[in-house]
């Protein structure tokens, strides 16, 4: 099964083209959920009252391989053509991974950080001490001790990544994400 990616792009808008570029971004974003393999799409507008005029927006697709088809489909380009007059620089992209993913749902806002918290003590903690357990057996008692850690430590963070985050974010889906009737 394809692991959903998650992309997180921030946008500087020229201050005299604020307006047009929120409603062109919320016709874009609406828009976009239509092509196949979008599995979502969050804007994130500057605070009011602050002077910044960054947005961002976090995109969700079904794979790599649907992400990479998004960006060349005449919605996207029709989108960047229409929005190239309102913006400065570039856009940046970032690949969310780790903790920030294991979170994101795209129909639905970040939980509160003390659950996520929570949950990711909840994951460490038995993680932290199984590890240990069955790596050091294995590594010997003349393995440097320096080495032995940073073997410890990659293996608490794979089984975290691949393993105890994912099925513990699933099962804690309705904790996490209370208002959500679906789940």
């Amino acid at each position: 099964m394809a692991e959903t990616i998650h992309i997180a792009i921030v946008r500087r808008v020229r201050k005299t083209h604020i307006e047009a570029f929120e409603r062109a971004l919320t016709e874009f974003a609406s828009r976009s959920l239509a092509e196949p393999g979008a599995r979502g799409v969050h804007c994130i507008y500057p605070p009011p009252g602050s002077d910044s005029t960054e947005y961002g927006i976090l995109r969700s697709f079904a794979s790599a391989a649907d992400r990479d088809a998004f960006y060349e489909t005449a919605l996207y380009k029709e989108w960047l053509a229409r929005i190239a007059p309102m913006v400065e620089g570039e856009p940046t992209y970032r690949r969310l991974e780790g903790l920030e993913a294991w979170f994101r749902t795209p129909a639905e806002a970040m939980p509160p950080r003390w659950k996520m918290a929570l949950l990711t003590w909840i994951a460490v903690w038995p993680v932290s001490m199984a590890v240990p357990a069955i790596l050091l057996p294995l590594l010997g008692p003349n393995f440097p001790q320096v080495l032995a850690s940073g073997v410890i430590a990659g293996g608490i963070v794979a089984v975290l990544t691949w393993g105890a985050m994912p099925l513990l974010v699933k099962l804690a889906h309705p904790w996490l994400h209370p208002g959500n009737k679906t789940s």
